[in-house]
């Protein structure tokens, strides 16, 4: 009996955690370690900072998932919480310079990665590649 195909959902999710797998080795080998599942923080935050639950929101997880990778990540010096100085009962979750080392670190990989997925699709394919993802991505999203 064949091998039965994989379906156009598992092969997006083994990309994905593919991709994410290289994409925290590539930050680990740069010499900034951390766990998988961090990349959901680091994913979300920019250099302003956010709340939790923007972080949350943004990686699509529950306020009380986002709490404890970001408590994790402060314990390794990579955020800090500070007052929100637009609502004093808020805190601002911040990198700190060795958060913002990280992040670079991660960027840096990423464009490694979007090399070479234009080494092996060539430039146009790998626009059209994204042409579709961003399709699929609004219009599957306008459906949610």
């Amino acid at each position: 009996m064949p091998a039965q195909e994989p379906n156009t959902i598992a092969m997006l999710g083994q990309a994905y955690s593919l991709l994410g797998f290289r994409i925290v080795e590539g930050v680990v080998g740069a010499g900034y370690p951390q766990k998988p599942r961090h990349s959901a923080v680091f994913a979300q935050i920019g250099r302003e900072g956010a709340r939790l639950s923007d972080l949350a929101r943004g990686a699509n997880m529950t306020p009380q998932s986002m709490l404890e990778l970001v408590d994790e990540l402060e314990e390794l010096g990579y955020l800090r919480r500070e007052p929100d100085p637009t609502d004093r009962r808020a805190k601002l979750i911040r990198l700190t310079p060795l958060g913002e080392r990280t992040v670079d670190a991660g960027r840096a990989t990423v464009s490694g990665i979007e090399q070479t997925i234009t080494q092996v699709l060539g430039a146009e394919g790998h626009a059209e590649l994204r042409r579709l993802l961003g399709r699929l991505l609004t219009e599957v999203g306008d459906q949610a």
